[in-house]
């Protein structure tokens, strides 16, 4: 028998959505996960990490990719960090791959405890390398902002890349950020604070 079942995608809530979208499939499943009375212990956090470097480890194996692969636990989530030599392949473009690598993991994780995972999987270091070029993409728009006092429309982005941005904008006085828009074209208004 086939499991139908979907784990909910649990990508970190971003700062703040616009009023008139409605909301994304990721915001609706970290409400969910949040509601949840169960909470994971990093006991149950570490296993999931666990649970999804085998699976990576699995995958690498099928492809005849060479990595090594960390398992962790920080800021209260799973990770798993893949370094190697010929990885870009499975990061893709801008990310795109390993954002699906990251819910067929999910998935497995799932499968195999039946609680959804906040797990971010990183490959050949793109997510650190792309938070940085995320804050400067937001403090361009900060300082276009002041200046002009016009709002700033960013390109549409992942879950992820939003959550950067909002990270930025937000530590600065005198701007806000809201998100706008459903999958995939959400994207990032940078306005004066209201």
């Amino acid at each position: 028998m086939t499991d139908t079942s979907t784990p909910p995608s649990a990508e970190p809530s971003e700062a703040s959505a616009s009023p008139e979208a409605p909301a994304s499939s990721e915001e609706v499943a970290s409400s969910e996960v949040k509601k949840s009375e169960t909470v994971a212990t990093d006991g149950d956090l570490f296993r999931q990490s666990e649970i999804a470097a085998d699976y990576i480890e699995g995958l690498l194996d099928i492809l005849d990719y060479d990595g090594d692969i960390d398992e962790l636990v920080s800021a209260g989530r799973p990770m798993v960090e893949v370094v190697g030599g010929r990885l870009q392949p499975l990061v893709g473009q801008r990310g795109a791959t390993l954002e699906a690598l990251q819910e067929l993991t999910r998935l497995a994780i799932f499968r195999a405890t039946g609680s959804p995972s906040r797990l971010l999987l990183d490959i050949g270091g793109y997510r650190a390398a792309r938070r940085k070029e995320l804050g400067a993409v937001a403090r361009n728009a900060v300082e276009k902002v002041k200046e002009h006092g016009d709002p700033v429309r960013l390109e549409p982005m992942s879950a992820f890349e939003r959550k950067c941005v909002h990270d930025v904008v937000n530590a600065i006085p005198g701007v806000q950020s809201e998100s706008e828009g459903v999958e995939p074209s959400r994207r990032i208004v940078v306005r004066v604070a209201d």
